[in-house]
This record gives structure tokens, sequence and C-alpha cells, in this order.
């Protein structure tokens, strides 16, 4: 993966990660609504990419990825970089979320391709093709 190149994750590899590095953090750029109501992945820290009432993308988005890491999203000495996985409800709002990451200098950015819920399905119901949830990964209501 390339500086500029926004990493894409399937749930499984996306929680693989998350277990093998201890400095990577998911990010749930869902709508406070979703990540409360619908569910998030256990461990996730919700950030909101765009949020209600409004629907405009969060002006502080990338400060607040930046407060997360703590200093992380700049590299140390060895060129290194945490790593920051975005989910959102079917893997479409994150790769726009991770292009502006990258843009503001982040160098280790990934999506998870099928996000939460996963896509629609012949009855436009999301959670039967594919998702966090879907794989039976660690996840929690409010």
């Amino acid at each position: 993966m390339s500086n500029k190149e926004l990493g894409e994750l399937s749930p499984n590899e996306a929680h693989q990660m998350l277990q093998d590095d201890p400095r990577a953090v998911l990010v749930d750029i869902r709508s406070t609504m979703e990540y409360l109501f619908v569910g998030h992945p256990t461990g996730a820290v919700h950030v909101a990419w765009i949020d209600e009432p409004d629907w405009d993308v969060n002006p502080h988005f990338v400060p607040e990825i930046r407060k997360l890491l703590l200093g992380g999203a700049v590299p140390d000495s060895s060129g290194d970089c945490a790593p920051v996985i975005l989910v959102c409800r079917s893997g479409k709002r994150s790769i726009e979320a991770g292009k502006v990451l990258l843009d503001a200098g982040f160098k280790k950015v990934y999506h998870i391709d099928e996000g939460f819920e996963g896509d629609l399905d012949e009855n436009h119901r999301r959670g039967n093709r594919g998702g966090w949830r879907f794989h039976g990964l660690p996840w929690e209501q409010c």
C-alpha cells in the first residue's frame, strides 16, 4: 500500500489486524443513531463522518482522528504510523472519509469493504450479505 492509497480489508482481515497490532484504531464513522441503535464493533471509537441533524460532513473529522491517535498519525523515526481502520454501514462512506485522511497526511488508512451491515439483499434488508455482524465478529448495541 502506497502512502496515498486507501487500504481495503474484509471484516475478518480488519479484526485480525486489530488483534495483531495494538496501535491499530477502529473508527466507526456512521451517524450517532446508527452507532447507538444498530450496534457497532466492540472496541470501536465513534467519530461521525456525516451526522444528523443536517447531514453535513463533520468539519472536525480529521482533528478528531488525530486526537484519537495522540500523535500516532505522524510517522515515528522509522516512518511507521498507527493504522486507522474505518467502518461504516456498507463500506461506501468509509472510502470517502479514508481519502480525506490520506490527503491530510495519514499514512496507514484502511476501510472495511463490507462495512458493519453489508449490502442490501433482494428483499432490501441488510445483514444477510456480508458485514462485520454477518461474519460473527464481536459487536455490541446500546
